[in-house]
């Protein structure tokens, strides 16, 4: 997995995955990957499945890259604190999923919570696994 600077500002994790690295075969299928990751974590809490393909191709100036076949957005939670109101800024958290010709991308920014960083990391890095499951 390797970490970028998204527009010099934002720090962000990606993840690219050839098809034959990963049992699942759709969009929809890592989205349930996913959300199973989520909903097995303790501290976690799923909140919406946004499909950023369909919204973008309904708009009238809506551009996708070309080699994108699909693409949608977890929104998620941790909430392990709420140290002041600008921390509602940085929540709640999402990640993207991308299919390509190729296979898959996955994308996050980088959170000011290692823990949570992590739990992201091992759950992409899972999906190259034969049979992932939660963690």
């Amino acid at each position: 997995m390797k970490q970028t600077l998204l527009q010099e500002t934002f720090p962000v994790y990606v993840l690219e995955i050839d098809r034959e690295e990963t049992p699942f075969d759709s969009v929809d299928a890592v989205c349930g990957y996913f959300r199973a990751c989520i909903e097995a974590h303790p501290s976690a809490v799923f909140i919406a499945e946004f499909d950023h393909f369909r919204h973008t191709r309904s708009l009238p100036d809506g551009r996708i890259d070309k080699d994108i076949r699909a693409a949608k957005n977890l929104v998620f939670c941790f909430g392990i604190t709420l140290p002041n109101p600008q921390a509602l800024a940085m929540r709640p958290r999402s990640i993207g999923i991308a299919e390509t010709d190729d296979g898959f991308v996955i994308t996050f920014i980088e959170l000011p919570m290692p823990v949570a960083n992590a739990a992201m990391e091992d759950w992409a890095m899972r999906l190259r696994q034969r049979e992932p499951a939660p963690a």
